[in-house]
């Protein structure tokens, strides 16, 4: 594989109480959102032997504190660029602090923040946020999706990461394990709805319907800490899609994302 080919990911953290995804390419290296607190990121990547200082922008999802709780901490001591759309800039200000204006970056739902030889692409989602987005990242005809905060993957989504090479797809709830749990019943519904997220079941109806023949990596994330299992959500997605001849583990790889550990740098 020569310099230009690769792209390359790292999930560092997925979860309901944190998420970061790095990824690089020969001359690029970013995260998409950074949800934990400085330290802990800064921990993460020594896991996969990787430093911050190389790291030039991070990506933002939305103003929710799993997404954003270190992207001002982090932008302050390295100097990293921050894209986010005006409405989550606007949702964030008072949770990142002061940044530098010159550091700061409007990237609207729709849109491709051209790097070199690393595109960002945004999309608009539903989810109970102020104007949230997610982003595919385009390298050498490769593709990262990641999509982990909406309450339904309309036609249009779906259309748009059709046939990535690898994905990191929400399946945050087991829906009975969500209605019998802890929760208020507000939350529950806030969860269930259209804004809110998706459940196992939904994600592997998600995925089946825009896995392609590229795809080859597909990680399950945003697991609820509560009403969620691990084995649990793999079972039923991997079930779903055998039940409907998808290859699971033959054609692709299915794994899952984790809360504190990082995945393995991984090549596409």
């Amino acid at each position: 594989m020569s310099e230009k080919d690769f792209l390359r990911y790292s999930i560092l953290a997925s979860g309901s109480t944190g998420n970061v995804t790095y990824l690089e390419t020969a001359h690029h290296r970013i995260l998409i959102d950074a949800g934990l607190s400085g330290k802990r990121i800064e921990n993460l990547m020594t896991k996969i032997d990787r430093s911050l200082k190389d790291v030039e922008a991070i990506f933002v999802t939305h103003e929710h504190s799993d997404h954003s709780h270190g992207v001002g901490v982090l932008a302050r001591r390295y100097g990293m660029d921050v894209y986010a759309n005006a409405g989550t800039w606007q949702a964030m200000a008072k949770r990142v602090g002061k940044i530098p204006l010159d550091q700061k970056h409007v990237l609207a739902p729709n849109h491709v923040a051209d790097l070199g030889d690393m595109e960002i692409e945004s999309f608009a989602v539903s989810h109970d946020a102020a104007e949230p987005q997610f982003y595919q990242v385009h390298h050498d005809n490769k593709t990262f999706c990641i999509l982990t905060d909406t309450g339904y993957v309309s036609d249009r989504v779906a259309g748009t990461i059709r046939n990535a090479d690898a994905y990191l797809m929400e399946c945050n709830h087991d829906t009975e394990m969500l209605r019998m749990g802890p929760y208020s019943w507000p939350l529950k519904q806030r969860i269930l709805g259209d804004t809110g997220h998706l459940s196992n079941e939904e994600g592997a109806d998600a995925l089946m319907d825009v896995i392609g023949p590229r795809t080859k990596e597909i990680f399950l994330g945003h697991r609820s800490q509560h009403n969620n299992m691990r084995s649990l959500a793999h079972l039923t997605v991997a079930s779903m899609m055998e039940q409907h001849d998808f290859g699971v583990d033959h054609d692709f790889k299915l794994a899952d994302a984790e809360p504190s550990t990082p995945s393995q740098l991984l090549t596409l």
